[in-house]
């Protein structure tokens, strides 16, 4: 259901015609710097598929780049824009609950993906998955509407959020460092109240970190 949905959005609205498009994502920008992970340290963006996030990190010098999306229309988007600059980015199709990565990255990025996921046996699945995909000692930056932001984008039920609740959700094997406010301004001029949280993956010992 979820890639049905996100094909069809992706195939009738142009990406700068969505609510959540950015020119720039200023913020996760900030919040990747403040990170300090190395710039070949890997960096996995859930969600966005026709972000321009990746075109920024590539300008500014990331390798291993990744970008996840349920949408292969998405996906198309961003490697049409990035053109012959799309060959350096790992691009995968597949829903973040099921997905199984090929290696470990230093951050993960998440704007306005985990706030989709209403049931808690989909959230549960998302940190095993990002349990699984992120580096021992990784950084994760996940944005999702705030306690007073929409109830619904695109037409679906989303699960609001503020730091606390995004901590609970991840677990205590991360630790919380920086929160971010942003009120977005859609295309048409409509603000929309995000939160921004930066973890970082505390020292575990488990098997296969």
């Amino acid at each position: 259901m979820r890639r049905t949905h996100w094909n069809t959005v992706y195939r009738t609205k142009a990406p700068d015609a969505v609510s959540w498009y950015q020119v720039r994502p200023a913020i996760s920008l900030e919040l990747i710097s403040s990170a300090g992970v190395g710039r070949d340290a890997g960096v996995i963006d859930v969600g966005g598929g026709a972000s321009t996030l990746v075109d920024c990190l590539l300008d500014e010098g990331y390798q291993s780049l990744a970008v996840l999306d349920v949408s292969a229309e998405a996906l198309a988007l961003g490697r049409k824009r990035l053109g012959e600059r799309a060959s350096a980015v790992q691009w995968f199709e597949a829903d973040v609950t099921h997905f199984q990565p090929a290696r470990r990255y230093g951050l993960w990025h998440d704007r306005a993906v985990f706030h989709f996921l209403t049931d808690a046996a989909d959230r549960g699945a998302y940190v095993d998955t990002l349990e699984h995909t992120l580096a021992p000692r990784g950084s994760v930056i996940i944005a999702t509407f705030a306690l007073d932001g929409p109830e619904k984008c695109s037409g679906l039920e989303v699960m609001r959020h503020d730091e606390g609740s995004l901590q609970r959700e991840l677990g205590g094997g991360f630790e919380l460092l920086e929160t971010r406010r942003e009120a977005h301004l859609t295309p048409w001029q409509t603000a929309q109240e995000f939160v921004y949280a930066r973890f970082q993956r505390r020292v575990t010992t488990g098997p296969g970190l």
